[in-house]
C-alpha cells in the first residue's frame, strides 16, 4: 500500500482538557481524539461515551473524581462504536449502561467485526486493549427519547435521528442548554462516513441546530462554548458530507467507478478540509460508503478488517 494504512502510524499522544461548561457538566477533549461528557448530578454521575478501554476509562474515571466523590452510576453511549463503547468494564461503580434500541441492534448485527476493525485501523486509540472483557451490551434501551432525572438535574436523551450512524443518540440539558452531539457534529476534524446515511444526516443536524445549545460538545474536536464556533461546527459539518455526497452521486450518475470517484473527492475536497483531524484516514471510508448509497444501498455494508484492507489496497494501493 502506498500510504500508510487507515491511522496505524499515528502513535503520538494527545493533550487532554477537562472542561467545565456550566456548574457540574464537563467535557473532556482531546486534540481531535474523541471526546467523551461528564454531567454530575444531585447524588450519582453521568459519563457519555465509556472511551476505548477499560485503561482510558480508567483515565476519565480519576479525573471525575478531581471533582466529586458521587458515584458514577450511568454510562451513555452516542452510538454503537468501539471507540466509544468498549471502556464500560472500566467504571468501578455498577453502571447502567443506556443506548438507543438502533445502536444496540447494530451492536448485535456488527459489534464484533467494527471492534476488530478499528483496533486494526487506529491502534493508539485502544490503549490496553489486552483489558477489553469483549462486547458492551446496554442494560437499558430507549426508542425515540428519554429523559434521565440526576436527583433535579435533567438530561433528555434522544436518538436524533440517522446520520454518522443508524442509531445516533445526543444528550441535552435544557436548562444548562448544553449539548453533547456525540460524532454528528466534528470540529476541525473529518466526520468518519463509513456507516453513514448521507440523505438523513442534515436534517438530523437541523434538528440539533433547532435545539438553539450554548455549549456543544462534538465527537472530535474542542468543546464549542461560543455562538460562532457552534455555528462552525455545524455547517461545517454539513459542508463536508454535502461536498462529499455531491461528487458522489455525480459520479454515479456518470456511471464511473469506485476509484475513479475517491480520486476525484480527494482532489476537490483536500484544499478545504485537508487539514482536518483525520482526513487521510477517513476519506477511503467515506467516499465508498457515499458512493454505495449513491448507487442505491441505504443499509451500510459492515466493516470487517479483511474488507479495510481490500477496500485501502483498492484506492491507495
Amino acid at each position: 500500500m502506498s500510504k500508510g494504512f487507515a491511522s496505524q502510524a499515528d502513535l503520538a499522544e494527545k493533550r487532554e482538557t477537562f472542561r467545565e461548561l456550566a456548574p457540574g457538566v464537563y467535557a473532556l477533549t482531546a486534540e481531535g481524539d474523541p471526546n467523551s461528557g461528564v454531567v454530575v448530578g444531585d447524588d450519582s454521575v453521568l459519563v457519555i461515551d465509556a472511551r476505548a478501554t477499560p485503561r482510558m476509562a480508567g483515565d476519565l474515571v480519576a479525573k471525575v473524581r478531581e471533582v466529586t466523590d458521587k458515584p458514577i452510576r450511568h454510562v451513555l453511549l452516542t452510538h454503537y462504536h468501539a471507540v466509544r463503547v468498549l471502556g464500560v468494564a472500566g467504571y468501578p461503580d455498577r453502571v447502567n449502561v443506556i443506548a438507543s434500541d438502533v445502536a444496540r441492534a447494530m451492536i448485535v448485527e456488527r459489534g464484533q467485526q467494527d471492534m476488530e476493525s478499528e483496533i486494526q485501523r487506529f491502534p493508539r486509540l485502544f490503549r490496553g486493549r489486552e483489558e477489553i472483557p469483549g462486547l458492551t451490551w446496554p442494560t437499558l434501551t430507549f426508542h425515540g427519547e428519554m429523559t434521565l432525572w440526576l436527583g433535579s438535574r435533567e438530561v433528555r436523551i434522544v436518538h436524533a435521528g440517522r446520520g454518522h450512524t443508524a442509531g445516533d443518540t445526543i444528550a441535552w440539558l435544557p436548562k444548562e442548554k448544553v449539548l453533547f452531539s456525540g460524532d454528528l457534529v466534528e470540529y476541525g476534524a473529518t466526520p468518519y462516513c463509513g456507516d453513514a446515511h448521507f440523505g438523513d444526516w442534515p436534517a438530523t443536524l437541523d434538528r440539533l441546530q433547532a435545539l438553539d445549545p450554548a455549549a456543544l460538545v462534538p465527537g472530535r474536536g474542542e468543546a464549542l462554548t461560543s455562538l460562532e464556533q457552534i455555528r462552525d461546527g455545524l455547517e461545517g459539518t454539513r459542508s463536508f458530507l454535502r461536498d462529499l455526497y455531491a461528487i458522489a452521486r455525480s459520479g454515479v450518475e456518470a456511471g464511473h467507478d469506485l476509484k475513479a470517484v475517491y480520486d476525484r473527492a480527494m482532489r476537490e475536497m483536500r484544499p478545504n478540509y485537508g487539514h482536518w483531524v483525520i482526513f487521510e484516514h477517513c476519506m477511503p471510508f467515506d467516499v465508498s460508503r457515499a458512493y454505495d448509497e449513491a448507487k442505491g444501498l441505504d443499509h451500510p455494508r459492515i466493516w470487517t478488517a479483511e474488507r479495510d484492507i481490500e477496500m485501502w489496497r483498492a484506492l491507495e494501493g
